[in-house]
């Protein structure tokens, strides 16, 4: 096993010479200097050596951060110094494991057989086992990977294992065999480029050594991972140029449903469409909405603002039909719908979903498919998944900026205090105002926080104002007092923004007014938009400016129109869910109601160009990531009604 090693030990000694095989002279000069400036070190006596023990501990030193050419010269000068050190093993198992790292898989062997058998672990044989299959003694090596304890080895060595396991099978043309393990590396895939190189040669096993049963087997055993989808593809493939386009479609579906992608997938697809005709050019529009379960409320009236705009929008010489999937808030479910749209039904695009969870797994999903998908979710992040995923709906940082734009450009405001309740949202909507205010040059001089539930917001207030909310606090002046008014100190905020909804706003703000917080702006979020809020908080509220992504009475003649539409309809008056559906819809139906003939990308493709489409929820782009730009409805607090003010 060891006869052709490069490097022999003789008589318990190692050469030095012959210890770096290959070295070219500037390595050897880079050596030289390393034992140089080791031999100058603090403490060595008079150009003595340094102790051993030394040369060892920095030659582990070096190896921990990376750095090998050093940490194989100085393990190696140990090796040579001390053949009967107790801590030659040591020495010896990472020299053998730099080796194995560098491909040198004969000296990987050497300096394990230098390690006593009783020393010997799982690492020795899992690297011994390894270097013997890269040599091509794969009998040997299969035979001892396969002895070893997977539950005593690292992720890292587990999957070395299986990588080495994969190989020795290989070439020992055990095809199956060889797959299991490709198809066992997958998931604990640690090296993208041996990942590659696996997958690539599972690949080539499917196309070239694989009979019908083998490949059917393949595809069962190994489902779910690119293994079983290179082997259905292959089926396919075969069906096919058998003549047998039933069976070709049904096993080329079947991998295309998989939810991992694989190198194959293009031509998957490119098959898919042959069989089916064409690529995709249908008039389906799939909708992925909850309409069971807790969210069945909101679900529900999404698909009514959808259905309006199909009645409105569609165009009856070219008929475009909805299909509606339940999601029920599901991930998995949404998944499942998401393929059986984009392969079972043809569709062209898909709607939705619209909380999310299941916005994130059909995001994922549908990328992979490169079906156009629009969700109506707030959840960060969707539109990041892929240039085949848009997400259009109203979110924390369009409202912060649009009440900071405002404040700024259009009031000349400067100074802001912020006072949000301690949830997520409020977090979010604080970040995103702070972060939009001072990018506009204003300047954030105070912000307090309270818990969700409060209903006491005394101390909050006083340290906005920067008073002591400890101290006693002084009786109030009589009513008649004609002191009132004028001895309110002025406050260091012009605007005070509370990101809360309007039940919370009806206990805020009068006790704002009772503490001395009167002439400042206040701003608010879309959750201010409600009647309740003028009943709760009334006066106290006057002049307060918010946010919303729809407002029913705007206006605006479109807006106008799309309500009265809908409460002839359905008899009631549309929320923003209802003008989201609605937006959404139309944003589609706009580009398909002229009878062309529209593939995915061609749709995609029409998406990235949206500007400013006239939407009743706000006119809406796609900026390059995906993400919807709105023109949000600025409102105001005006003699006591609620007023659009842009």
């Amino acid at each position: 096993m060891l006869g052709s090693a490069k490097v022999k030990l003789s008589s318990r000694r190692v050469a030095k010479k012959t210890l770096i095989p290959g070295k070219s002279p500037a390595s050897i000069l880079v050596l030289l200097l390393t034992l140089l400036v080791f031999s100058m070190a603090p403490g060595a006596a008079q150009g003595a050596p340094a102790p051993a023990a030394d040369i060892l501990q920095q030659g582990l030193h070096y190896y921990r951060i990376g750095e090998l050419d050093q940490a194989l010269a100085l393990l190696l000068d140990f090796m040579a110094g001390q053949p009967d050190s107790t801590q030659e093993p040591e020495a010896a198992l990472i020299l053998s494991r730099i080796y194995y790292q560098r491909g040198d898989y004969e000296q990987t062997l050497h300096f394990l057989q230098v390690i006593p058998p009783a020393l010997r672990g799982s690492e020795n044989r899992l690297l011994e086992g390894s270097a013997l299959t890269r040599l091509g003694q794969s009998e040997e090596g299969i035979a001892l990977l396969s002895s070893l304890d997977e539950t005593s080895l690292s992720r890292n060595q587990q999957a070395q294992r299986l990588a080495a396991l994969a190989k020795g099978h290989l070439d020992q043309q055990n095809w199956l065999q060889a797959l299991y393990f490709i198809h066992a590396y997958l998931p604990l895939s640690i090296d993208q480029k041996q990942t590659d190189h696996l997958i690539e040669l599972a690949g080539n096993v499917v196309r070239e050594q694989l009979s019908s049963a083998q490949l059917a087997e393949a595809a069962f055993m190994f489902s779910r991972s690119p293994v079983g989808q290179a082997a259905g593809l292959q089926l396919a493939l075969s069906s096919w140029q058998a003549g047998d386009t039933v069976t070709a479609r049904r096993h080329v579906e079947a991998v295309l449903q998989q939810p991992t992608a694989f190198p194959g997938r293009d031509e998957a697809v490119r098959l898919r469409d042959r069989l089916t005709g064409a690529p995709i050019k249908s008039r389906v529009l799939g909708v992925i909405l909850p309409l069971s379960g807790r969210y069945a409320a909101f679900g529900k009236a999404v698909q009514r603002g959808m259905e309006l705009a199909l009645e409105q929008l569609g165009n009856t010489e070219y008929p475009i039909k909805f299909l509606f999937k339940d999601s029920a808030g599901d991930p998995e479910q949404s998944s499942r719908a998401v393929s059986e749209l984009a392969n079972a039904e043809q569709a062209l695009a898909i709607l939705g979903p619209l909380t999310g969870n299941a916005a994130e797994a059909a995001a994922q999903r549908a990328q992979l498919e490169r079906l156009p998908l629009l969700t109506l979710s707030q959840r960060n992040g969707l539109a990041e998944v892929g240039p085949y995923v848009f997400r259009t709906s109203l979110t924390s940082v369009m409202q912060a900026r649009a009440l900071a734009r405002y404040s700024i450009e259009e009031r000349g405001l400067r100074t802001f205090a912020v006072m949000a309740p301690d949830s997520r949202l409020g977090k979010e909507m604080n970040k995103h105002f702070v972060a939009e205010v001072e990018r506009l040059g204003g300047i954030i001089v105070a912000y307090r926080s309270y818990a969700a539930d409060a209903t006491d917001f005394r101390r909050q207030i006083l340290l906005l104002k920067g008073e002591d909310p400890d101290a006693p606090e002084p009786p109030p002046p009589p009513e008649s007092s004609p002191e009132l008014e004028t001895e309110i100190p002025e406050l260091p905020f012009e605007a005070l923004f509370i990101p809360d909804y309007a039940e919370r706003i009806g206990l805020i703000a009068p006790q704002l007014a009772y503490y001395g917080i009167r002439d400042v702006t206040l701003l608010g979020i879309n959750g201010w938009n409600d009647p309740e809020l003028l009943r709760l908080a009334g006066s106290y509220v006057e002049g307060a400016v918010f946010t919303d992504g729809f407002y029913r009475y705007s206006p605006y003649p479109f807006v106008q129109a799309f309500v009265n539409s809908y409460f002839e309809r359905f008899g009631s008056e549309p929320t923003i869910l209802e003008a989201q559906g609605y937006d959404v819809a139309g944003i589609l139906l706009a580009h398909l109601s002229r009878g062309e003939q529209l593939t995915r990308d061609d749709l995609r493709n029409a998406l990235n160009r949206v500007q400013n489409y006239p939407g009743v929820a706000g006119a809406t782009s796609f900026d390059a990531q995906g993400d919807a730009q709105k023109v949000l409805f600025l409102l105001q607090v005006q003699n006591g009604n609620i007023v659009q003010i842009n």
